[in-house]
């Protein structure tokens, strides 16, 4: 074992929560080290989920697209007609083809850029980085088995930030290639002739997007008698309309029992109805903490029956000294969540002030068109009986909506009937991912649907649905 290396902070991990948090103790001015096992910085979010999988969405929506316009031009009968996508704004096209190479090539060339980009900040703060496998070996002391050696490291702080990984079906082996999680999905080498995906949460609907557009027959799994289980219950059923005229089958209400591979087909086995056969099968039912081989036993740190790792308000956990954040913690799987305890953590630890409202947390689908919310449901409203107004917009009263020919959708405003803050912001619809943002900041300020409606918005613009929405609230809309 080589000498003892010491710092101030050893992080675990390098994804959106262990990397921002060592951006930030190191702006505070702490001796900061990361221990991350794979070569790329980033974390499962940069390399292998959320930035991959948009970057394959806006270049098969722009390919589904065209092909649409294609197929117009090619059946065209005297130019009469509703048109949509390219066609619509005058622009013709044939002899569309795809070139699923040059489309991973550039997913993969964005990926590196921001891996790389990742790699020069940690140059610029200072931040020491070791390759390999960190665990906790006692207090305040980590070890790195790089594979050639194993480096002992001491700490005054450990900070775990080691995220989640794709979580297991019974009675579905995962084989990685025809069988396989999103990372394989991510990376297909050809369009399969048909896809089928067990789960319809983000990753699977937003996964089997892609396919669907590039050609692929997708089918979709769900145990659930819905899709999209935490979001609000009217926007995932128009969701799941909108889905389906896109050409996504869903099979909801139904326990997948097995999976496997039978020569050049996979065969999925449902209870109570016929298996089906298929090309890939992607497994996509959620995800679990990565929290084993962590030599949390060495400090008396015992996860709980989901595998989550108790921390208390400061993301302290059991054990003096050592904290956790992001996936391996209580609360939603989400990067940007992780991003914000691993800086309110570390302030916290340089002596200042740090939090995080979870109440004001988005979280963001990016089918099409995208789905994005932050608070309460009104499900959720409902079940703690808690007295709310609704306000609700269509994108197809919004101008701005009309201009980019995308006016599926409607954002829903919740306030309270008493106070008239607001509870929840739903939307589906064009750039509801962006359009969110307003939402969240108003919420974690405490703002009310009044104030939403007396604060001047630009036009034309998408933000001004989310005027009208809160206008609504109060059965005041201006455009319906």
């Amino acid at each position: 074992m080589a000498a003892q290396r010491e710092h101030e902070l050893i992080i675990i991990g390098a994804g959106p929560g262990g990397y921002v948090a060592a951006i930030r103790a190191a702006q505070l001015g702490m001796n900061v080290a990361c221990v991350e096992r794979d070569p790329a910085l980033g974390g499962t979010c940069l390399r292998v989920g959320c930035i991959p999988s948009k970057a394959l969405l806006e270049s098969s929506d722009l390919f589904a697209a065209a092909k649409l316009a294609e197929r117009r031009v090619l059946t065209r009968r005297g130019g009469a007609g509703e048109t949509s996508g390219f066609e619509a704004h005058g622009i013709r096209l044939a002899d569309v083809t795809l070139d699923l190479a040059a489309m991973l090539g550039r997913k993969n060339e964005i990926v590196e850029h921001l891996t790389k980009g990742v790699d020069s900040l940690f140059r610029k703060h200072k931040i020491v980085r070791y390759l390999g496998h960190g665990r906790i070996a006692g207090p305040g002391a980590v070890v790195v088995e790089t594979g050639k050696e194993t480096l002992a490291l001491k700490a005054r702080w450990i900070l775990i930030a080691t995220g989640s990984a794709p979580a297991n079906l019974p009675g579905v082996k995962i084989d990685g290639d025809r069988i396989g999680t999103s990372t394989e999905a991510l990376s297909y080498p050809d369009v399969p002739d048909h896809l089928v995906i067990i789960g319809a949460g983000y990753i699977g609907l937003e996964i089997g997007s892609v396919w669907r557009r590039l050609g692929a027959t997708v089918t979709v799994i769900e145990y659930s008698d819905r899709i999209l289980s935490e979001m609000d219950m009217e926007m995932a059923v128009e969701a799941k309309r909108m889905l389906e005229r896109q050409g996504l089958n869903f099979h909801l209400g139904r326990r997948v029992t097995g999976a496997r591979v039978e020569g050049p087909h996979c065969v999925v086995e449902c209870e109570g109805v016929e298996s089906i056969r298929c090309n890939r099968v992607l497994v996509a039912v959620g995800r679990v903490p990565m929290t084993a081989n962590l030599g949390l036993e060495t400090v008396g740190i015992m996860p709980d029956e989901h595998g989550r790792i108790p921390v208390d308000e400061r993301f302290a956990t059991s054990a003096t000294g050592i904290y956790a954040i992001g996936d391996v913690i209580r609360g939603p799987m989400l990067a940007h969540k992780a991003s914000e305890e691993g800086i309110a953590c570390v302030e916290m630890l340089a002596g200042g002030y740090g939090h995080v409202h979870y109440e004001a947390i988005p979280s963001v689908v990016y089918t099409h068109p995208e789905i994005a919310s932050v608070g309460r449901t009104e499900e959720d409203l409902r079940e703690a009986k808690i007295d709310y107004r609704k306000g609700v917009f269509p994108f197809l009263a919004s101008g701005r909506a009309r201009a980019l020919g995308q006016t599926e959708g409607r954002i829903k405003v919740l306030a309270d009937k008493k106070t008239d803050r607001l509870l929840g912001v739903h939307i589906l619809g064009p750039r509801a991912g962006d359009l969110i943002a307003e939402a969240a900041t108003a919420m974690a300020f405490g703002a009310s649907s009044e104030d939403i409606a007396r604060t001047c918005h630009a036009h034309p613009t998408l933000a001004e649905a989310f005027r009208e929405a809160a206008l609504a609230v109060q059965g005041r809309a201006l455009h319906i």
